[in-house]
C-alpha cells in the first residue's frame, strides 16, 4: 500500500499508481492550498489531520519505507523527522530514499550540505549518511526498498538484547564475518544465531523465524543499517 499526504502532484501520482484500494491518505487541515486528490476524495482510507505532528507520527508508524521527492518546507520537515527518529533509535530502521529527477540537483545539493556542514562539523556520525539513499532512478529506488527486506524481516529488543528476525538463517561463516566487521557496535559478547525468546510471544506469527541476537549499544544506528545491508548480502543456509 501507498501512504501520502493525499494532495496533488507526486502524492496523487502515488495514489494513481497504487489505486484506491491500496491507497491511504493523510490530509492536513489548512486554511489554504491543501485538498484531497481525486483518488482519495470519498475514500474511506482518507484521514484529515489538524496537526502536522500527528500526521508525521502516522507516516512513521505505518510505513515500511519512505520515499522523498523534491518539495518545500514540509518535505524537509518530514524527512528530517524520519532521519532524527531513526538516528536516535526512537523509530525502527526503515529505508529512506530520496529521488531526484534525472539530471536534477535537489537532493545532491542537500547531500552536499549534509556532508560539508553536518558531517564536516562533526554534528552527525560518519555512518549516519547510510541512513538515506539518493538516486535519480525510480527502478533503483524500488530496488533499495526491496533489497532492505531481502532477508532481514524485523527486530525488537528483549531485555538488553536486540533480536534481528530473518527470513533465512545465515551461514556460520557469514555470522563470523559480521562479528569481525561490527564488533564496534556491541556492548559485549558476539552476534550469535538464536531462536525466539519467550518474551516475544506477543508476536506469535513471527516465532518461527530465525534470529540473530546481539547486545547492541543503541547508539550507532547508521552502523546498524550497515549491518542490515551486510545481512541481506550474506549467504544463507
Amino acid at each position: 500500500m501507498v501512504i501520502t499526504g493525499a494532495g496533488v502532484g507526486i502524492m496523487e501520482a502515488g495514489h494513481l499508481g497504487a489505486g484506491p484500494e491500496m491507497s491511504i491518505g493523510l490530509n492536513i487541515l489548512l486554511p489554504f492550498e491543501q485538498s484531497a486528490n481525486t483518488v482519495m476524495t470519498g475514500n474511506d482510507k482518507l484521514m484529515t489531520m489538524r496537526y502536522f505532528f500527528t500526521r508525521k507520527l502516522m507516516f512513521i508508524k505505518e510505513s515500511h519505507a519512505i520515499v522523498l521527492f523534491p518539495g518545500g518546507f514540509g518535505t524537509h520537515d518530514e524527512g528530517f523527522e524520519a532521519l532524527t527518529l531513526i538516528q536516535t533509535g526512537k523509530s525502527h530502521l526503515i529505508p529512506i530514499v530520496m529521488v531526484d529527477q534525472p539530471g536534477g540537483t535537489y537532493w545532491k545539493d542537500w547531500e552536499e550540505f549534509t556532508v560539508n556542514e553536518l558531517l564536516g562539523n562533526q554534528l552527525i556520525s560518519p555512518a549516519d549518511v547510510h541512513l538515506y539513499h539518493i538516486t535519480e532512478s525510480v527502478d533503483h529506488a524500488v530496488e533499495v526498498v526491496t533489497r532492505f527486506y531481502q532477508n532481514y524481516h524485523s527486530y525488537r529488543y528483549v531485555n538488553h538484547y536486540l533480536m534481528i528476525r530473518l527470513l533465512k538463517p545465515l551461514h556460520p561463516a557469514a555470522i563470523e564475518k559480521l562479528n569481525l566487521e561490527f564488533q564496534d557496535i556491541l556492548v559485549d559478547g558476539e552476534i550469535v544465531p538464536a531462536e525466539a525468546d519467550p518474551l516475544e510471544a506477543s508476536d506469535p506469527e513471527l516465532m518461527h523465524l530465525p534470529r540473530l541476537k546481539l547486545h547492541f549499544d543503541r547508539k550507532q544506528h547508521g552502523r546498524l543499517r550497515m549491518l542490515f545491508d551486510e545481512i541481506n548480502n550474506s549467504p544463507t543456509l
